[in-house]
Formats: structure tokens, sequence, C-alpha cells
């Protein structure tokens, strides 16, 4: 199962960001193999705001316990955090799904 998972930094909480992100990319290179693409999210003057990512698990339990181990949930930086299943149709410029016949596909 494919996820997009989009964090929203609490308000004021770039100083704590950057004092956890080094932690953050210590448990990203843990879980690697899961993600598909990850990055910040930037406001209008190119300062981090939030998270984006797009992570494979074989179900939502899996996710969740990575989302409970997560520096940035632990140490309280991601205030709302927003989590759908994807389809993945591109990938790397690649069309890897034609299109569906039914909306559930």
């Amino acid at each position: 199962m494919k996820f997009v998972i989009t964090a929203y930094d609490g308000e004021s909480k770039l100083p704590q960001r950057m004092a956890v992100r080094a932690r953050h990319f210590e448990g990203m290179e843990r879980v690697k193999e899961h993600v598909l693409c990850a990055g910040a999210m930037l406001d209008d003057e190119g300062k981090m705001k939030g998270s984006l990512l797009v992570m494979q698990f074989e179900n939502r339990e899996e996710l969740d316990a990575y989302l409970a181990q997560e520096p940035y949930v632990v140490e309280h930086v991601w205030e709302k955090i927003e989590v759908e299943r994807m389809n993945v149709a591109v990938f790397d410029g690649e069309i890897i799904q034609k299109p569906a016949t039914s909306a559930t596909s």
C-alpha cells in the first residue's frame, strides 16, 4: 500500500525542527526502503513548514508504527498529520499503470 503523508509543523517550530533534523534523517535511513519520495514543504520565504512523504508499507499498521517513532512526531514538531492512500500511476517519468476501468482501481 502506498501512502501520502502530509505533515504540518506547529507554529514557530522551525528551531525545534532544525534541532531534531539529524535524528529525523537517521530514522529515514532506517526506513528508506519504504520511502518513494520525501521532502520539506516550504513557505513563501523558502523556510520549512512541514513535510510531504510518499511511502509504501504492507498496511496502515506498519505506517502507524513508523509514525509512532518518527522524531518529528515524538518531539512534537509536526502538529497536524494527514494520511491518504495513493495509487501511483507515474513514477520517475514512467507510466506504470494504465487507466483503470473503475473508480476503485
